[in-house]
């Protein structure tokens, strides 16, 4: 949704509420009266909604995730140049969108996955602001198979993979995860990247 759109209604809303405020009398008319009610009642609710969207799709970017300076090493992580790193396997290769790899991975897919994501980045925000940020950064509860399966079932690199197919049920009933088998453990370690040799995309 382009920005603009809300911010040109946004400025409307200021103008017609500023006329309805500075010049009572105008309520009189009809004209006055509906005025009035998009002034006070149409144009908030319209503005607010459409700024909740606005935001919902911005803080699905990667640059958003980022921008909180405890997050930083998770972002650097993304670009070392091993094939155990996960996170920075799936980026470089563009297993997943790059503006979006945050919550590509980390996100719900359930049927209202965004929304509970959502509530949980208020409470980063909350953690952040007013209390502090744990150290190191854990998951609120560990990480379920249906997010990597969103992606790699119905890929026929995993589902004929021999580890793959011979594990399939397990890994389908979340009895056996991707993340701490043993199979793909290494992470973002964010605590453990100074050493590490980084990959530089060609501009």
């Amino acid at each position: 949704m382009p920005i603009g759109l809300v911010l040109a209604l946004l400025m409307g809303t200021v103008v017609a509420i500023a006329i309805v405020i500075a010049a009572p009398g105008v309520t009189v008319s009809r004209g006055g009266k509906a005025l009035a009610f998009l002034a006070l009642f149409v144009f908030p609710v319209a503005v607010s909604l459409l700024g909740a969207v606005e935001h919902m799709d911005r803080s699905k970017q990667t640059q958003f995730c980022l921008s909180c300076h405890v997050m930083e090493p998770y972002g650097r992580s993304l670009y070392v140049d091993s094939k155990t790193y996960l996170p920075a396997v799936h980026f470089q290769n563009n297993r997943i969108p790059r503006d979006h790899a945050c919550y590509t991975c980390h996100t719900n897919y359930t049927i209202y996955g965004t929304v509970h994501d959502k509530l949980r980045g208020l409470k980063h925000a909350y953690k952040y602001y007013i209390s502090k940020p744990a150290n190191p950064i854990k998951l609120y509860e560990p990480f379920n198979n249906r997010e990597c399966l969103h992606c790699h079932l119905g890929a026929r690199s995993f589902e004929e993979g021999t580890t793959h197919s011979a594990l399939m049920d397990d890994i389908k009933k979340n009895q056996m995860s991707c993340t701490t088998s043993g199979c793909h453990d290494v992470i973002h370690n964010a605590a453990h990247l100074d050493q590490l040799k980084y990959w530089s995309p060609q501009p």
